[in-house]
């Protein structure tokens, strides 16, 4: 029987440095989850209750993986947008001879030329003034060449896909995970009130003020009302758990190319980058024991989802290492250590 210890050390002395108040990770394969550890508590404070299973956190970048490649990979499927469909034939703002080229692709794998960040929000709000602004954003590199992070162009991506589509981003993917996850499990935009005592608090934002609680920790995504392509999903370890296992046996489907293509690794020069999905590299928060073909993706807050398909193995960690703030950069550290340990675990029993 495994018991998990090497993976359970790594959160315990994670949490024992205050890299995180808690945590949860779930193991599992193609068909079903093989182990839950919840360890920890909410917050730092001395009579948070402590973390649960079914503890909700705010998965911040997993939005770009869970929500909006999936959206993204049904329209292509269906037919109703191509990836190679240049941005300006669905935004029309995006015009000017240096980005004539831009596709859909380049924008799911971060080759628009667009930047990393922009703090759109301290001018902005809304998804009119948001799409005005990114379309006229000064292009750092000639798109295609390389590949560079960029939420703003995973913004524009939405916006695109929005238009495409006629429907709200949060009303596609709601429409998404009707049919391909357990609807009784808790993943979706703005999170409703009852849900707020079981979710992990973020950061105490200066910004807005305030302990951040059931309320999208990402500043543009809250600019655009909680709901964008790049940040605003929450959900549990189990409803984050549903989606890997549903990208598995999709991306195993022979007879849908289109889930393949979005996790495979990209002809960007230099980079690990499929579309919105990354892939392994030894240095990467996967650590260095998951099969070359891994692919996974981290969220800012303190999320990560990795999937072996060679191994079936896939890996859900939940915490809010930004809590209470987002200083630090301990998680660089744990992540990798996490995953080693996971690997460690189901090979040793």
């Amino acid at each position: 029987m495994r018991t998990f210890e090497h993976s359970r050390r790594v959160l315990a002395d994670a949490i024992a440095a205050r890299v995180f108040p808690g945590a949860v990770v779930e193991v599992g394969t193609h068909d079903r989850a093989v182990t839950t550890l919840a360890m920890g508590r909410l917050s730092y404070e001395g009579l948070s209750p402590g973390v649960a299973a079914d503890t909700i956190y705010d998965l911040a970048s997993l939005t770009k993986v869970l929500a909006t490649a999936a959206v993204a990979a049904g329209l292509v499927e269906r037919r109703v947008i191509r990836l190679d469909h240049p941005v300006r034939h669905w935004l029309a703002a995006w015009a000017g001879t240096d980005r004539q080229q831009v596709t859909l692709r380049h924008l799911l794998g971060h080759a628009s030329g667009l930047p990393a960040h922009r703090r759109y929000y301290e001018h902005h709000e809304g998804r009119a003034a948001f799409e005005r602004a990114i379309c006229v954003e000064p292009l750092e590199y000639e798109p295609g060449a390389r590949s560079l992070y960029s939420d703003p162009g995973f913004i524009l991506l939405g916006l695109a896909l929005e238009r495409a589509a006629d429907a709200t981003l949060d009303a596609q993917f709601e429409a998404w995970r009707a049919t391909a996850i357990d609807a009784v499990l808790p993943l979706q935009f703005l999170p409703p009130r009852e849900w707020h005592p079981r979710v992990a608090p973020t950061e105490i934002d200066p910004w807005r003020g305030r302990l951040l609680t059931g309320e999208v920790h990402d500043e543009n995504a809250a600019a655009l009302g909680g709901v964008a392509a790049h940040a605003g999903l929450f959900g549990t370890a189990a409803s984050v758990g549903a989606c890997a296992r549903w990208w598995m046996r999709a991306v195993a489907d022979a007879t849908r190319p289109v889930y393949r293509e979005f996790v495979t690794r990209g002809p960007v020069p230099g980079s690990s980058r499929a579309l919105a999905w990354d892939t392994m590299l030894p240095t990467s928060s996967c650590g260095t024991r998951m099969s070359p073909t891994a692919f996974g993706h981290t969220g800012f807050t303190g999320t990560s989802l990795w999937i072996d398909l060679d191994r079936d193995t896939y890996v859900v960690f939940l915490s809010n290492r930004v809590h209470p703030s987002r200083a630090g950069d301990a998680m660089a550290r744990v992540r990798p250590a996490l995953h080693d340990a996971v690997v460690d675990d189901l090979t040793h029993v």
